[in-house]
């Protein structure tokens, strides 16, 4: 209903655009001089109709997808994309990434994994693109060393990768629940200390602080990371309404909502 409303509404609002560029000025100018402004009005109108074609012809062609998506029918959806994906071999970034979050919606975890495996024979250089669903549906379903293990490759083979600051710590986050402090330690100090990016920057000082520490080797050096990391985020975000609203930024991605209540408990953490 909202996708129908929308399409109704930007029709609505480009032809007004229309009426407004091609009638209007003879209304109000008259005819001749509506003509002597047809250089600027005409190019304009062009543009304009080609934008209404072709607003509805994309609108026409994914219409069953966003219909799906505006119920929140996400079964329908999994088997529309599977269709896309698989039978038809449309292996795009953008179904890729939306059946994967599809899945992890109703936690189909192995199912994510086994996309990764079609993906990576069909089109290896999305793996890399969305790193962070495929590793998040490892977390998700409770095996960390397989995680960590994903994430280190991703890390490992030095390719660019889109929110590398994540996958980092995504790889500390799963050795942590894995239970190997020690390089969640290394990972999270490094990014406590040097990242570029709040979220990141807090939540590594604050597993750091409350999760770490107690079994690292050097506690008063992991402790002071944190409050580097803590010192770092208050500096830039000044009080807790500008990390909800850093934090508010990201929750449309999948790999955030994941981890959701440890957002809010860090931004606790950094003004307590």
């Amino acid at each position: 209903m909202k996708f129908k409303f929308l399409i109704i509404a930007f029709n609505i609002i480009i032809v007004f655009f229309l009426f407004i560029i091609i009638i209007l000025p003879s209304i109000l100018t008259g005819y001749e001089a509506a003509a002597n402004m047809r250089y600027f009005t005409l190019p304009l109108s062009v543009l304009l109709i080609l934008l209404l074609a072709g607003l509805n012809v994309f609108s026409l062609s994914n219409y069953r997808l966003f219909s799906l998506l505006d119920r929140e029918d996400w079964p329908a959806l999994v088997y529309y994309l599977e269709q896309k994906i698989y039978v038809k071999g449309g292996y795009s970034s953008r179904k890729v990434k939306l059946l994967a979050s599809c899945y992890l919606v109703i936690s189909d975890y192995s199912s994510v994994i086994a996309l990764e495996g079609k993906t990576l024979l069909a089109k290896p250089a999305l793996i890399e693109k969305n790193a962070l669903i495929f590793g998040a549906a490892r977390v998700l379903s409770g095996n960390y060393k397989a995680a960590a293990a994903f994430f280190r490759t991703r890390l490992d083979q030095r390719k660019k990768l889109k929110n590398e600051q994540w996958v980092i710590w995504f790889y500390g986050f799963s050795q942590m629940l894995a239970g190997v402090y020690e390089a969640a330690e290394q990972e999270f100090t490094s990014l406590a200390t040097s990242s570029q990016d709040a979220i990141v920057t807090g939540l590594s000082a604050y597993f750091l602080h409350n999760n770490v520490a107690k079994y690292s080797l050097k506690p008063a050096d992991c402790r002071a990371a944190a409050e580097k990391g803590r010192d770092r985020v208050v500096n830039t975000l000044i009080n807790v309404a500008g990390w909800k609203k850093a934090a508010a930024k990201t929750e449309t991605d999948v790999h955030i909502t994941i981890i959701k209540k440890y957002i809010d408990e860090a931004g606790a953490f950094l003004w307590a």
